[in-house]
């Protein structure tokens, strides 16, 4: 019955779960009131740039550059990726590792060179720190806590230099935007103050706490380091751009702060690089001070410069690790393996650049050249062949994203033609230069693309055919800005001429347009999969000749034959999933042949999104979590397992005194422990059903299934059944599962009656771990608790942080802290469990669906 507020007063809410309830509260209107806002800011940028350029005034700016200036932006970029560098070296330090600093710089480079031009940098980036750092020996944990530091430190970084610039010109930035200067100098000094303030709190050390969250803080001198160097970074990056403008037209300091706060918004956005954002407050800013067309021209050199061209560096260095087959070592076949995340970045870029270069005209030098010595139509063919095939590359590069075959084929044709194409559609050097780059990188990073499937049956999710229509929009928009000035009527659609480049966009960019319909539409009305088929005896059979050999007691789940089973091609390794609504969750990590993993990881994520699901691991060990990143996915910690390492676990000593008066305890209670081998359960199979059927009524509960066992003959009698006699009579049991290889064995099902001893479930738990320790079997898996060893400091994710509170708080819901306490009791070693899924919303989507899984269906989740 709900409580009568006018009685009963409401609990105060601690402060971390006050500012989640706020936050959740107001974040969607929140979401949408910075999304008006950057909206109404790109109109008014755009407004501005449609009513004051044209596009030859900007190819002439930026053609007109000296270069000097465009060597000395190198060179600033150059510095900003340095100091980028000595970001990761400082976190490093934080998290207590430490690396050569040659691995660092290179895993910094690739990381910061993708995240800056794909934009999800602690996504893109976290993904490459992962896999380079882990293959050095980083632990998960160490590396989450260097890219949270990284991000940290570089938001300090901004509104360090940033609150610099306004209290040093506050009179210049007040005159750009009609803003107090005095107001603009306080919040300057207000935001140095805080820094001061901060910086202090580190000179003292030590943790800082808050109601149960926690944050470990770095010494005053690393402080001091991390500010410095994100000094260096935002002074470098934004000289890379200064130089590019006209000499004296704004002053560097006033400049730093307008670049400091067009990267935060841009950051915000979580448009990819920022692109659109990024310029359109540039725009504002800096457009009564620079001539627009000059600030447009620096802004695309700056992109090439600080975005492109660091790209397609880090693509070589991949490539070159994995050209050198020779030093197969762990760090090297890691970098290497990143190659294709890198190949379907510069891949989607370069299809960008084709579409660009469909809608814009080619010189008059190329043009009076292609007139003297190439027929018309192959002027003409050239040109919408060109703009075809950066529309097919921005979908190939989805294909290497998932390292298809068919994908890197397609690639390498679709190149090797676009080069070909670049000398008649209009003399494209430098266009031809990158096409050149992107065929050599792909020849030579061929087996990495070792997944077979058809590229037509290739799933694409919503987010990349939204990305693709956003830039399909935005070239059109760009073809109407170009060609303002073309009187648009029928018979333009028909002009074939040399010159005749707006009527050859027009035709191009409808053929773009017409194929991106078809293509969203033929995967929007994407068939509805069939349901999956139960695997029969023989299946089962294979399944479990798999399980014993190898050395994951959970694998045994697999022989409940309520999971559907996916084989690799050898026959010797398979996963089990089973899929609610449009989740397909696979449970635990593939078993079999660690070998064998990757291709099963790839071939689930494409059977799910084919079947227009969304693929997900449940419960995965975080050794294999580079396999589920490479696939696409992301991870969140879901909890920790409890494993008691059986060969040092003793009753004797001062730690283990509980334990052994519990034992001794039940045995004066009359408890007696007995062990079933496999097979051995049927002439007591009465009683056991008696007293699972006790416990389930105790309970108000029906079997769970999936990630759980369920009391059938079948499956309990394959099992070793651990029982607890009461004078005699069976009340309590166990069923175990055990591998064949003795590695590890794990509880299954756990049931009691409801009068046995309050002993009992100790009792059985420690005579179950003697007797494992006597057969000789390594380690006894007690189970995963739940949100436990979350992270609940300001550095963590927002995921962990949830867990966290729900952990602490959560006992109405579920008795996590005494689960925990229980499996605390044998002192066991405790290993984090992951959930590999897709981003967004749809982890928490997985969660709900996999608890339907486990409950038997969403009734029996709300009525257990």
């Amino acid at each position: 019955m709900p409580a009568d507020r006018s009685v009963v007063p409401l609990p105060a809410m601690p402060a971390p779960e006050a500012l989640t309830a706020r936050l959740t509260r107001w974040r969607f209107w929140l979401g949408l009131g910075l999304a008006l806002l950057l909206a109404a800011l790109l109109v008014e940028a755009a407004h501005k740039v449609m009513t004051e350029l044209s596009y030859g005034a900007v190819v002439a700016a930026a053609r007109a550059t000296p270069a000097g200036v465009l060597l000395a932006s190198v060179l600033a970029t150059g510095l900003s990726f340095l100091a980028l560098t000595l970001y990761d070296r400082s976190a490093l330090q934080y998290a207590g590792a430490r690396l050569p600093y040659r691995l660092v710089a290179q895993t910094s480079f690739i990381a910061y060179a993708l995240s800056n031009t794909v934009g999800l940098g602690v996504l893109t980036g976290g993904a490459v720190r992962l896999r380079l750092y882990g293959a050095a020996g980083l632990e998960a944990g160490q590396i989450s806590r260097v890219i949270a530091f990284n991000a940290v430190g570089f938001t300090a970084g901004i509104a360090v230099v940033g609150a610099a610039a306004l209290v040093w010109r506050a009179g210049a930035v007040a005159g750009m935007l009609g803003w107090p200067p005095d107001l603009l100098r306080a919040a300057g000094v207000v935001t140095l103050l805080a820094a001061a303030a901060a910086l202090g709190a580190f000179w003292r050390g030590g943790t800082w706490k808050l109601r149960g969250w926690s944050v470990r803080l770095p010494s005053a001198s690393l402080a001091m380091q991390q500010l410095l160097i994100s000094a260096l970074d935002v002074t470098a990056a934004a000289a890379a751009l200064w130089v590019l403008l006209p000499a004296g037209s704004v002053a560097f300091p006033t400049f730093v702060g307008f670049y400091a706060l067009a990267i935060a918004v841009g950051v915000i956005s979580h448009v990819p690089g920022g692109l659109g954002v990024f310029e359109a407050v540039l725009l504002l800013a800096l457009g009564q001070q620079v001539p627009a067309d000059q600030l447009v021209g620096a802004l695309v050199l700056y992109r090439v410069i600080y975005h492109l061209l660091p790209l397609a560096l880090a693509l070589l260095l991949l490539v070159a690790a994995s050209w050198r087959r020779g030093a197969a070592t762990p760090l090297v076949r890691a970098a290497a393996a990143l190659s294709p995340l890198l190949l379907s970045a510069f891949t989607f870029v370069i299809g960008v650049l084709l579409l660009v270069s469909g809608v814009t005209p080619a010189t008059e030098d190329a043009t009076a050249h292609l007139q003297r010595f190439m027929p018309l139509p192959v002027v003409e063919a050239a040109h919408f062949l060109g703009s075809v095939i950066g529309l097919a590359l921005l979908f190939v590069a989805r294909g290497m994203l998932l390292r298809l075959d068919v994908a890197w084929w397609a690639g390498l044709v679709l190149a090797l033609a676009s080069l070909v194409l670049c000398l008649p559609k209009g003399i494209a050097v430098s266009e031809a230069v990158l096409l050149g780059l992107l065929a050599v990188s792909l020849a030579l990073s061929r087996r990495h693309f070792n997944r077979r499937a058809a590229l037509f049956s290739l799933a694409f999710s919503r987010g990349w055919l939204l990305a693709v229509a956003a830039v399909v929009g935005a070239v059109a928009a760009l073809l109407f800005f170009v060609y303002r000035d073309v009187p648009y009527a029928d018979q333009v659609w028909w002009q074939f001429e040399f010159d005749a480049y707006a009527p050859r966009s027009l035709r191009a960019m409808v053929a773009v347009a017409l194929l991106t319909l078809c293509v969203a539409l033929a995967h929007l009305l994407h068939r509805a999969p069939p349901p999956l088929a139960r695997p029969d005896a023989a299946a089962l059979a294979q399944a479990q000749a798999i399980v014993a050999a190898q050395d994951s007691a959970g694998a045994g789940l697999a022989l409940m034959g309520d999971k559907s089973l996916l084989f690799a091609e050898s026959g010797q390794a398979f996963l089990m999933y089973a899929r609610k609504g449009r989740s397909w969750v696979a449970l635990y990590d593939p078993v079999g042949p660690r070998e064998a993993w990757p291709e099963l990881v790839w071939r689930f994520v494409e059977l799910a999104r084919e079947s227009g699901g969304r693929p997900a691991f449940y419960q995965v060990r975080p050794q294999a979590l580079p396999v589920y990143l490479d696939a696409g996915l992301r991870v969140y910690k879901l909890g920790e397992c409890a494993s008691v390492d059986l060969a040092s676990f003793s009753l004797e000593g001062k730690r283990r005194a509980n334990l052994r008066h519990g034992v001794a305890r039940a045995q004066r209670d009359g408890l007696a422990f007995e062990w079933l081998p496999a097979g051995a359960a049927g002439p007591v199979f009465g009683a056991l059903q008696a007293v699972s059927d006790d416990w389930l009524g105790q309970h108000q509960a029906a079997e769970k299934a999936f990630s759980l066992g369920a009391f059938e003959r079948g499956y309990v009698e394959r099992q070793p059944v651990a029982v607890v006699r009461h004078e005699g009579r069976i009340v309590a049991f166990a069923t175990l599962l055990v591998t064949g290889q003795a590695a590890e064995a794990a509880v299954d099902l756990m049931r009691q009656r409801r009068d046995a001893p309050k002993t009992t479930m100790d009792f059985l738990f420690t005579q179950i771990i003697l007797q494992l320790k006597a057969q000789g079997v390594a380690c006894f898996n007690l189970g995963m608790v739940p949100l436990s060893g979350m992270a609940g400091h300001r550095l963590a994710p927002g995921w962990q942080r949830l867990g966290r509170l729900l952990f602490n708080h959560g006992e109405n819901f579920y008795n996590f802290q005494g689960l925990r306490a229980f499996k605390e009791k044998f002192d066991p070693l405790w290993e984090p469990r992951y959930l590999a899924a897709p981003g967004g919303l749809a982890p928490f989507l997985v969660l709900s669906d996999t608890a339907a899984l486990i409950a038997g269906g969403w009734r029996r989740v709300v009525s257990k």
